[in-house]
């Protein structure tokens, strides 16, 4: 059973951004990555923007809190990929109406990648390059009215950052150039390819949360934060936690929260 989602809507100009799938700035012990990613609604100026699209394992979830939002797959418009990981890239099929979008070099680095690797969904990245859904995004373009890509690499090679400018405020969707409120910081992030990047692209975010008051970060596993005096404040409660069949019976379960 999924928890209801009780995200606040981000409200920036003509915009209102809702997180579907909240991230969670954790790994698991025993068994491998969460690949827990957040999933965001962006709508405005006429399109339905999904940025990143989850994991296989969210796919249910998705669904179920678009409907939650009046919408199902086919009204999205564009699916905006930060970079080419699994638990963000892999369920664009899920859209075929929607144009795709991810950055050109970013693409061309995860198609090149052998059979078998870690976080690189081969066949979903090698059927995307050759799709007519592709679009693909050069460093500082403005991809919709109002949305630029900016370089962000470290965590991988073409990784992108993207700032809607709302006006007097914007919203940062660092992907996993800034996974959580820990690495921004620490200016040190864990699992990326390039530490020095890493470090370089973090310290340009800072710049552009900075760059106006009020402005938000939403990182790839983490709650949506702003800035109080230069300080990360989370603007929504954590909601984590795993059901566990432990007893005899099925309707006996065991709830572990995972949030402080």
């Amino acid at each position: 059973m999924n928890a209801p989602n009780t995200q606040p809507t981000i409200t920036v100009g003509g915009f209102s951004i809702d997180i579907l799938v909240q991230g969670f700035p954790g790994k698991t012990v025993c068994h491998g990555g969460l690949g827990w990613s957040t999933v965001a609604l962006v709508r405005g100026e006429g399109r339905v923007i999904l940025i990143d699209a989850g994991n296989f394992g969210m796919r249910r979830l998705i669904a179920a809190r678009l409907e939650a939002h009046g919408l199902n797959a086919s009204d999205v418009t564009d699916v905006i990929l930060t970079h080419a990981h699994y638990d963000h890239s892999i369920n664009w099929p899920m859209f075929s109406s929607s144009r795709i979008l991810i950055g050109k070099h970013e693409l061309e680095w995860a198609v090149a990648q052998p059979l078998g690797h870690h976080t690189i969904p081969e066949f979903y990245v090698r059927e995307l390059a050759v799709s007519k859904q592709l679009h693909n995004v050069e460093v500082a373009e403005e991809v919709l009215p109002g949305l630029a890509a900016y370089a962000g690499p470290g965590h991988t090679p073409g990784h992108l950052v993207y700032v809607l400018n709302g006006g007097e405020r914007d919203v940062i969707f660092s992907g996993d150039a800034a996974k959580n409120r820990a690495e921004m910081l620490s200016r040190e992030a864990d699992m990326t390819m390039n530490a020095g990047d890493s470090r370089r692209t973090m310290e340009r975010i800072w710049d552009l949360w900075r760059k106006k008051p009020g402005s938000i970060l939403v990182p790839g596993h983490d709650v949506p934060m702003r800035l109080e005096n230069d300080e990360p404040v989370y603007i929504a409660k954590r909601t984590a936690g795993i059901s566990a069949w432990f007893g005899r019976k099925l309707e006996e379960t065991t709830l572990i929260e995972l949030k402080v």
